[in-house]
């Protein structure tokens, strides 16, 4: 395979994970909090789940205003620290992804919730290149518990408690269950990127990986 092949491939791959991991402009409503699916659910039992008893898990903090913008998103556990880039949707009317050629950026949907305010607020990173891997690569190893930091262009650093962790397969996704709020009047904060096996065939992967977190404090 060409060098030029193989760049193309990886464009696809990437270009058609991310563009399918986010969907539709309806996510912007249910990142602002308009409606709302419960913490307690008997969704489909697709991908992988991991989950702690709520008692063992921080309570929520009061929302942060939503007068700033992500600059930075830290996580510990993996060695993450990455810039965020605000991202808007394409020609499809899916959020565009990160650029190819920047796998070390995550990219934030800038017309819904901001990381900190109340609702679901959406990030979104590449998993691999057609060389190395990218800035969410170890994405789906993280577990309920764990922390995500989210450094605020208003000098506030937004602390987020992991609760949830999924490998959604494209059959029978339901986004709604993905991307909406858990739990009403929290501040949410959702990493998504591919997952599970990637088709040769189809230029893509057959799964996407959705980490779900929520707001317990803040720092400067």
């Amino acid at each position: 395979m060409s060098a030029d092949r193989e760049r193309t491939t990886g464009t696809e791959r990437l270009i058609t994970c991310l563009t399918w991991a986010v969907l539709l402009f309806g996510l912007w409503l249910w990142g602002r909090g308009l409606t709302g699916v419960p913490h307690t659910t008997d969704g489909p039992a697709t991908g992988n789940l991991f989950g702690l008893a709520p008692a063992r898990l921080p309570s929520p903090a009061k929302p942060l205003g939503a007068n700033a913008v992500p600059q930075r998103v830290d996580i510990p556990q993996l060695g993450v620290q990455a810039p965020v880039v605000s991202r808007g949707l394409d020609a499809q009317g899916a959020v565009d992804p990160p650029p190819f050629d920047q796998p070390g950026v995550v990219g934030w949907y800038g017309a819904g919730t901001t990381p900190g305010a109340k609702g679901a607020a959406l990030l979104v990173g590449h998993v691999d290149t057609e060389t190395r891997p990218a800035v969410f690569y170890k994405l789906s190893t993280l577990e309920p518990g764990e922390t995500v930091r989210v450094v605020r262009s208003d000098g506030k650093v937004a602390q987020f408690v992991i609760d949830d962790v999924r490998v959604l397969p494209r059959a029978g996704f339901d986004a709604r269950q993905a991307y909406g709020p858990h739990r009403p009047g929290r501040a949410e904060l959702r990493l998504i990127t591919c997952g599970g096996p990637f088709d040769r065939t189809l230029h893509r992967y057959t799964a996407n990986v959705v980490v779900s977190a929520y707001l317990t404090g803040t720092a400067r």
